[in-house]
């Protein structure tokens, strides 16, 4: 099959137009993915609450090991299935952890989705929200060891992923709260979310993702639509369940025995925001002469265009103009042929051999 292997990133907690909401990307990852044939992205454009889908063409890996797959330290195995493990912090209430451990049973019996086991965190992990509504999403994680020391519980009963469910605090800031709601500013959990995953990556290397555990909020009928997936459920839970249910195995390179799927030098091409060129994966893919889609998706980020010489960065005005280019490179197409006015080739002058 003519494949063209792709990464799709939306960074998380900069409040992107497309991207910064609740699985708001998942329509965008579809398109690109279909032009691709293989597209790799993150739970933050998968994930959509109790919304979410499977995909065939698409590989879902946490962003700390998407970054090591665009540097080529980790290659991609595909599975049928994954062993999901889940994480819950001690904190959460008897109630909600009820409510989290029946959508877990649901996906079982409903969906067919391997959930084997869970484990609740020996203490509290004590999420610290820290976010500014008008520019960035982050936070702290008070006990990361605990969160550690759990997941490494669950790989010894034989998990092969992991979700991770964390209490976030009740006295967060509720006017950045209904300022995301109503799709103004910046995502204010997203950012200390996307550090509890990283951290599992990081020290167990398995695929995980996380989801939020928080007390129910009163009705907002202001509510913009990208947010809107978050508001139907109990929980998160679901939509990590879902993605995580055939994610790709990480395999460590150099690998001796193990067959890979998706191999680094197999990628072809990057599509970002324009405004978040400034990522790990980013400036990877431009040290190994990758194709730089910049897609116009207005965020709270600056890191522009520099490198004004690389000649394989691409801008463009949306993300149906990026499935464009995909097919034009996966198809082997010249992309100066489609433009207009269409340039003359140009001579080159002989070299004296005594130059």
């Amino acid at each position: 099959m003519e494949i063209s292997p792709t990464i799709f990133i939306v960074p998380t907690g900069i409040g992107c137009e497309v991207g910064g909401f609740a699985g708001d990307a998942l329509p965008t990852a579809k398109l690109l993915a279909s032009a691709s044939g293989c597209l790799i992205t993150h739970p933050n454009v998968m994930n959509g609450g109790t919304l979410s889908e499977k995909d065939k063409n698409i590989f879902y890996v946490e962003g700390y090991s998407l970054d090591r797959l665009a540097k080529g330290e980790i290659a991609l195995k595909r599975v049928k299935q994954q062993k999901i493990g889940i994480i819950f912090d001690s904190a959460i209430e008897s109630e909600i952890l009820v409510r989290h451990l029946q959508v877990a049973d649901a996906c079982v019996s409903t969906l067919g989705i391997n959930v084997h086991s869970y484990v609740v965190t020996q203490k509290p992990l004590n999420i610290v929200i820290d976010s500014d509504s008008s520019k960035m999403s982050g936070g702290t994680i008070e006990n990361p060891d605990t969160l550690i020391d759990a997941g490494k519980c669950l790989i010894e009963k034989g998990v092969t992923a992991i979700a991770i469910v964390a209490k976030f605090p009740d006295d967060s800031d509720s006017s950045k709260t209904n300022i995301y709601r109503e799709g103004k500013g910046v995502d204010p959990i997203s950012g200390v979310e996307a550090i509890i995953s990283h951290l599992i990556s990081k020290f167990l290397k398995v695929p995980c993702a996380h989801a939020p555990a928080l007390n129910p909020i009163e009705l907002n009928e202001n509510l913009d639509p990208r947010a809107a997936a978050e508001e139907i459920g109990y929980t998160f839970l679901p939509s990590v369940l879902i993605g995580l249910s055939n994610a790709p195995d990480i395999v460590e390179l150099p690998a001796k025995h193990e067959s890979i799927s998706l191999h680094a030098d197999q990628i072809e091409s990057i599509v970002v925001p324009n405004g978040a060129l400034g990522g790990e994966a980013v400036l990877a893919g431009i040290e190994k002469g990758l194709n730089i889609i910049s897609v116009k998706n207005q965020n709270t980020l600056k890191v522009t265009n520099e490198f004004y010489d690389y000649p394989n960065l691409f801008e463009v005005n949306n993300y149906l103009e990026a499935a464009g280019i995909i097919i034009a490179i996966k198809k082997g197409i010249n992309l100066k042929s489609i433009k207009r006015p269409l340039k003359k080739i140009q001579k080159i002058q002989k070299i004296s051999n005594n130059d």
